[in-house]
């Protein structure tokens, strides 16, 4: 099965995702429950490099034997170890906020007490039914592996640019790329199997 082509289904397909975001939206207004408010802008601290990144998220995952989708947008700022992102539905209302340094790791949900763990992995997993690598994914839009464990990286033999990186059990292929000099990553495709559940991820930068 082709991986997740909600990114280029027609417009049938977002009239339904835009009815059922509405619906959610109301229902949120005649509860009260709470939403988050979006993080503050990162600030650079002395010699930390600041990374942003915003764009479209889908993903595929099984949850009590059934496959799941879920697909938004996401907004991700690094400022040296710190990673801050923030996953969106497609009408711009924040649904977590996730928050990883060397130190601790927490997941925000609306109407909810921040959760924490020892493994932001397993903190997102036990919420949402799926969780994102953050801690590898900022050296993979980078196109190199993350310290600590083993790599491998293929390359196109006529432009040098990577294909595929391999890393603690994620394969990521290298889709897409903005034109232009420094090379940077535009669309990337996660997947991994745990445990017999399939994962796949698709990252699309927008800027």
């Amino acid at each position: 099965m082709p991986m997740m082509s909600r990114f280029s289904r027609g417009a049938s397909r977002s009239a339904r995702t835009l009815t059922l975001a509405l619906a959610c939206s109301a229902a949120a207004l005649v509860t009260g429950c709470a939403s988050l408010a979006p993080p503050a802008p990162v600030t650079s601290a002395a010699g930390a490099s600041i990374e942003h990144y915003r764009g479209r998220f889908a993903v595929r995952y099984e949850q009590n034997g059934e496959t799941r989708n879920t697909y938004g947008n996401f907004d991700w700022q690094q400022n040296g170890d710190n990673a801050t992102v923030q996953l969106l539905d497609p009408l711009g209302q924040t649904q977590a906020i996730v928050r990883e340094n060397p130190r601790r790791a927490s997941l925000e949900l609306p109407g909810k007490a921040p959760l924490s763990g020892p493994r932001l992995e397993d903190v997102m997993h036990d919420a949402l039914g799926f969780a994102l690598p953050v801690g590898g994914l900022r050296y993979w839009l980078r196109m190199q592996g993350a310290p600590g464990s083993q790599a491998s990286i293929e390359r196109d033999p006529q432009t040098q640019r990577p294909t595929q990186l391999k890393q603690d059990g994620w394969t990521i292929d290298y889709q897409a790329f903005f034109d232009g000099a420094p090379l940077r990553v535009k669309r990337i495709d996660l997947s991994r199997e745990l445990g017999g559940s399939p994962l796949a991820v698709r990252l699309v930068i927008d800027e």
